[in-house]
């Protein structure tokens, strides 16, 4: 009994000890409203690790009510900002929809007379990426976002400004600027600064499938190397559905590790991201592929060649007196 008493006093005295530590920390919310601050460095569907300082404590997702995740922290955390893309060190693993509250201001829609798909923002300056085939053949681009406010709520904005920055038609994908509308920083998400997803690994995305804005589906990695004309893609069975073309694939860290860009319709559960080794390679050389609208070759487009006959020469490519 009186060792009992103990463990309780020692849990007792370290919930005194963190409730009076830095505000500027994670805060873990129990049943009962005792708090928890520090610094979480990982969460799965039963426990959640803390670190305190002195020690990391390890508490059963059946003792909290909810977690407050310290975003401002996350974001300057170790950040590499060499590029126009982002990315980080320390980000703690947590559940997908606890994720999902902190990136989801950085996914948009991207809107065009033809059609929509979504995009991720990738700085606070305005630049996203997306999927070249949503803004194929358009220059009248739209881009909806949901601007965090200090309620904590999200202002839905729409943006005419958007400029087409890159296209790589091969990659299958777009580099876009917009403009804030209060000339502001824009929330932003970061891409994996190493690609070590593995199979079976949680993933989840977020996008516009069918214009349902700011739709969340949840799968794992199926295979993180599947071939397809040249290009290596992750295999997932989280839904992609139309709509979600361009939006961002995310690891339980909150990490960009793919941009989702096509699905099998015909199937159940197989659909494919773009990984980012292909993204930050296109961003790095994207002056390669600058846009501009007055060159149809513009994005490096290349026609299908012609099919050679059966003969082995394409009628194409013969001249007047049949010869090649």
């Amino acid at each position: 009994m009186i060792k009992q008493q103990k463990y309780v006093f020692t849990f007792l005295l370290a919930f005194v000890l963190i409730a009076i530590s830095s505000a500027n920390a994670d805060v873990v919310h129990l049943h009962g409203g005792s708090e928890v601050h520090g610094n979480v460095i990982k969460r799965t569907d039963n426990t959640l690790w803390i670190d305190i300082g002195p020690k990391v404590i390890q508490i059963s997702m059946t003792e909290i009510e909810d977690v407050s995740i310290d975003a401002e922290d996350i974001q300057t955390k170790k950040m590499n900002t060499s590029n126009l893309f982002r990315t980080a060190e320390g980000l703690p693993e947590l559940s997908p929809h606890v994720q999902a509250k902190r990136v989801g201001a950085s996914v948009i829609k991207v809107s065009t007379p033809g059609g929509l798909g979504s995009g991720v923002l990738l700085n606070g300056e305005g630049f996203a990426i997306t999927n070249a085939h949503v803004i194929q053949g358009e220059t009248d681009l739209r881009a909806t976002v949901w601007i965090p406010q200090p309620d904590g709520s999200l202002m839905r904005t729409t943006i005419d400004d958007v400029e087409i920055i890159a296209v790589n038609n091969h990659l299958d994908l777009a580099l876009l600027l917009l403009k804030h509308p209060d000339d502001k920083p824009f929330d932003f998400s970061v891409l994996e600064k190493a690609e070590n997803i593995e199979v079976g690994e949680t993933v989840f995305a977020i996008g516009n499938p069918l214009g349902l804005e700011r739709s969340m589906s949840q799968g794992v990695i199926s295979t993180k190397q599947r071939s397809f004309d040249g290009l290596t893609y992750i295999q997932t069975d989280a839904a992609i559905n139309p709509g979600n073309s361009g939006g961002p694939l995310f690891n339980s860290r909150g990490e960009v590790v793919g941009i989702t860009n096509m699905g099998i319709t015909a199937a159940e559960s197989l659909n494919f991201a773009i990984p980012t080794r292909y993204v930050k390679d296109f961003i790095r050389n994207r002056e390669a592929f600058a846009y501009d609208e007055k060159n149809p070759n513009s994005g490096h487009l290349y026609h299908v060649p012609p099919q050679p006959s059966k003969d082995g020469i394409s009628p194409q490519l013969k001249d007047d007196a049949g010869k090649s």
